[in-house]
């Protein structure tokens, strides 16, 4: 009898080591797979991915899209530009320790993900999805976030979920940043980026076809992008711009976990936009909140070089004060590309002071400097020392304000803000501000300074 009870208890043992070890069903094994037809989904039920076609296509990739939402809508696709024309399809951890998308029989990797430089084994690797969207690929058994070996919020599509970052990072040289799908029934990459432009004074623009600035936001000032009052904080949620040695990034969180938000990255025939939604429980459907650009003054350069664009002005270009048309046809015909020049020019005398604009998104940053340790009377005084500076700001608003940025190239894409915006100086010619006579007289000796 004791020999049957061994018998019966070794068999049992056998039947438990050859089935798989029990894995949780957000995960995947590296001997699991999904094929087209199944899905994962995370473990608080948010997101769930798999394979799917957009509404007019018959093309399957494989992506993410919310659990609970009614309509199917897709915040990440692995295959963007390698469409899968049947259902043959399947994901799961290739031989070399990267995430592949391939054909059933594996005879073509469709797409992959980079093969991680761990030498950690295959049969050790999960893929996991969690419930803030991010698909990651990492050791079974450590779950520290800092050592995943891949991550999708790595390489972000046409959605910024809360907690993924846009940005740099300096040792490695990455640049995260969201690229618009090519219409709605094609995810393949489209024609506008959106990002982070890593300058000595960062803000957020975007791109078309990765290159031409279509939109910039402005700087950051420490509480929000001084031209996108519309991305500031409020009690749903914040934005955030990190900056250090090792990376700069943009991010955002929701601080009410009732709230579903996402941003996206939209492209029609002619245009691309910024949009943020938020899902509406009542209506079942998602409600537009914000669209960028907003208007007009939006188009990045719009008025051109030292002008102000304002949207309930006519014309909505007018050239700053001291300054006029380059060329006054265009100008009159509404063709404002050229900009503005000085009527008076520098030539770095005695006498030139600065000019102070309230309410202002502030110019292009590309060709500043910063000095955070600077106090605003310090800038102005630094600048008015360096016959190069042409203008200048605070670095940061929150509090009391701190630090410096001045400008040393012509100020591009200057719009009045409403009801928001920053204080600009900028460099003036002595009779510009009324005080050419003063000086000269003083110069000539006709009347000396008052001293305390």
């Amino acid at each position: 009898m004791g020999r049957l009870y061994f018998v019966m208890f070794y068999a049992y043992i056998l039947t438990l080591l050859s089935q798989e070890i029990p894995i949780a069903a957000y995960m995947l094994t590296s001997s699991q797979s999904i094929i087209d037809g199944k899905t994962l989904v995370s473990k608080g039920a948010s997101f769930e991915l798999g394979f799917f076609s957009p509404p007019s296509s018959k093309h399957r990739y494989f992506g993410i899209w919310y659990k609970p939402v009614s309509v199917q809508t897709v915040v990440w696709v692995a295959n963007r530009d390698s469409p899968i024309t049947d259902t043959s399809g399947a994901l799961k951890i290739g031989s070399t320790g990267n995430i592949v998308v391939v054909n059933q029989n594996d005879s073509v990797v469709i797409w992959s993900s980079k093969s991680t430089s761990s030498n950690i084994a295959v049969e050790n690797l999960i893929i996991e999805l969690l419930d803030s969207g991010n698909l990651v690929l990492r050791d079974v058994r450590i779950e520290d976030p800092e050592k995943y070996l891949w991550q999708s919020f790595d390489y972000p599509g046409d959605t910024l979920l809360p907690g993924m970052k846009l940005g740099w990072k300096s040792k490695t040289g990455m640049n995260n940043y969201m690229q618009s799908w090519r219409n709605s029934d094609d995810p393949s990459l489209g024609d506008y980026t959106f990002g982070i432009e890593l300058t000595e004074y960062p803000e957020s623009v975007i791109l078309t076809n990765k290159s031409i600035k279509y939109y910039r936001s402005g700087p950051w000032n420490g509480l929000q992008f001084s031209g996108a009052p519309d991305m500031s904080r409020n009690r749903v949620f914040h934005y955030e711009l990190v900056h250090n040695p090792d990376e700069v990034y943009y991010i955002y969180k929701v601080t009410d976990p009732s709230v579903t938000l996402r941003v996206v990255l939209t492209q029609t025939s002619t245009e691309g936009h910024l949009q943020r939604f938020t899902w509406v429980n009542q209506t079942q459907s998602w409600l537009l909140l914000v669209s960028i650009p907003r208007d007009r003054c939006d188009d990045y350069a719009l008025c051109g070089a030292y002008s102000t664009c304002e949207v309930m002005t006519e014309p909505v270009c007018q050239c700053l004060k001291g300054f006029k048309p380059k060329s006054p046809q265009d100008w009159n015909e509404t063709d404002w590309s050229q900009g503005c020049k000085r009527e008076t020019f520098l030539n770095c005398s005695q006498g030139e002071g600065f000019l102070k604009y309230t309410g202002v998104k502030l110019p292009d940053t590309t060709g500043t400097r910063v000095n955070r340790s600077m106090d605003l009377e310090e800038c102005g005084v630094n600048c008015l020392k360096n016959c190069s500076c042409v203008a200048y700001s605070s670095s940061d608003i929150s509090g009391s304000g701190s630090g410096c940025v001045m400008w040393f190239t012509d100020l591009i894409d200057i719009r009045q803000m409403d009801g928001a915006g920053e204080d600009l100086y900028i460099r003036m010619a002595a009779s510009e501000l009324g005080l050419g006579l003063l000086f000269l007289l003083m110069q000539l000796k006709l009347i000396t300074p008052l001293h305390n």
